[in-house]
């Protein structure tokens, strides 16, 4: 694990790829709209130290499976830099509970009590959200301050490796970011998945059987790569043992 900039922790493997988009006028832009923001009282989610965590426990040459969201949880004690997954003794939200739901339906795997995802992070799932921060209560209080081109700066990097990596695209706004995505099926090496987005408002519309856990491992298996254990520790945080 290394510091990245202003002690946000970010793993060695991304820093120097992303060293132009650290020192870009947007991200200096970004820093201030947040410095001004918390000067102002306002409460951001998830804390600075996990900011980047997606990109701390995932390092850039184990990316395997990118999974896209779009915001952090606004609610306390939610968000902590993983999409879709939230803290240690939170109730998991409806969007992963549906998730956890095509999970059983796909791979049989029984849903825990917990929506803490770090094990599937540590496995080589990018959990990205496309906007990294939120004010608590407001939902896309953060978007168009300039996360959005860092996060394509990240996707970019992802799919410039010539290593296969399945995209699970769930939403019109997650799947607005394949355009730079050398997919198989535009004569590229990656796999890109796309469906509905799991929120209770449109997972009846495609997310529901759309099989992408098994259609990932699949993937993974015929390139002679390691599939992703799906299956979450029944406790939150403890892995299971190997």
């Amino acid at each position: 694990m290394g510091e990245g900039v202003g002690g946000v922790k970010l793993h060695e493997s991304w820093r120097e790829p992303l060293g132009g988009e650290f020192a870009s006028p947007y991200m200096a832009a970004l820093k201030d709209f947040l410095v001004a923001e918390k000067a102002a009282g306002k409460r951001i989610f998830p804390k600075g130290g996990e900011w980047f965590r997606a990109l701390d426990l995932t390092p850039l040459d184990q990316v395997r499976v990118v999974i896209l969201g779009q915001d952090p949880y606004h609610g306390e004690g939610q968000a902590h830099g993983l999409c879709f997954s939230v803290q240690p003794g939170v109730r998991p939200p409806p969007s992963l509970v549906n998730i956890y739901k095509e999970l059983k339906t796909d791979l049989g795997i029984d849903p825990p009590r917990h929506g803490f995802l770090e094990h599937w992070a540590k496995q080589g799932v990018l959990l990205l959200n496309s906007v990294l921060t939120v004010e608590m209560g407001l939902a896309a209080s953060h978007r168009d301050r300039g996360w959005e081109k860092f996060t394509d700066a990240v996707i970019r990097l992802v799919a410039a490796r010539q290593e296969p990596v399945v995209f699970l695209l769930w939403g019109s706004y997650a799947q607005k970011k394949a355009g730079f995505i050398p997919s198989v099926e535009r004569g590229g090496h990656h796999l890109v998945l796309k469906a509905a987005h799991p929120s209770p408002l449109s997972a009846h519309n495609g997310f529901f059987g759309c099989r992408h856990f098994s259609k990932a491992n699949a993937f993974l298996k015929e390139r002679g790569m390691t599939p992703i254990d799906w299956a979450l520790p029944a406790a939150a945080g403890i892995e299971p043992s190997s």
